[in-house]
């Protein structure tokens, strides 16, 4: 799922121009690397506009993650739909998509909740990012009383695998575990 591009962003209006400013360093560089006057320089909005818009880091923190989120899981369900008639497997073959991209940087929700663990906001956000995700995986799978446990465990196998892909700087040994556990967590 890429980041926005620079070139792009210029066009933008204000507020939109700061959040996908913000996207782009808070996702690549992190939230906290990222400061307000770096937003604001590359943004190349003034101090007035940024406040107006955005009257705490706090408050920009969590517009990107609900951008974050939506545009994610809109990428997410699309990868899941293209590779639909794998199965389960689709998850895999979805996140092996998203790990080959040049910026890749791990789950944004992860990363935040990583670098802010106190802030109860971020946390919900993550939570309800988890939630969404979750459910998206549970489409693969058969219908029944077996749905939503098998879900939860291919979403606990995803985020591991998603760790495991930024950690290691290369995702081969995450999707490779990835795809043995698959058939093994949708068994019945």
């Amino acid at each position: 799922m890429p980041t926005p591009a620079s070139s792009l962003i210029a066009e933008l209006p204000p507020r939109e121009r700061i959040l996908a400013t913000a996207h782009r360093l808070f996702y690549l560089e992190g939230i906290r690397a990222s400061g307000i006057d770096r937003v604001i320089a590359e943004s190349g909005v003034s101090k007035v506009t940024f406040y107006r818009h955005f009257p705490s880091k706090n408050e920009l923190i969590l517009a990107y993650l609900q951008q974050r989120h939506q545009l994610w899981m809109q990428w997410f369900q699309d990868a899941l739909n293209r590779h639909a008639e794998a199965g389960p497997a689709a998850l895999a073959d979805a996140l092996a998509e998203w790990f080959a991209s040049a910026d890749f940087r791990g789950c944004a929700f992860i990363n935040g909740l990583g670098e802010i663990p106190a802030d109860a906001a971020v946390a919900d956000a993550a939570r309800r990012h988890k939630t969404e995700m979750r459910q998206a995986i549970a489409s693969l799978l058969p219908e029944g009383d077996q749905q939503a446990r098998q879900a939860g465990m291919l979403a606990l196998a995803a985020d591991g695998a998603i760790v495991r892909a930024q950690i290691e700087g290369s995702p081969d040994a995450a999707i490779a575990a990835l795809r043995q556990m698959i058939p093994l967590l949708t068994a019945r």
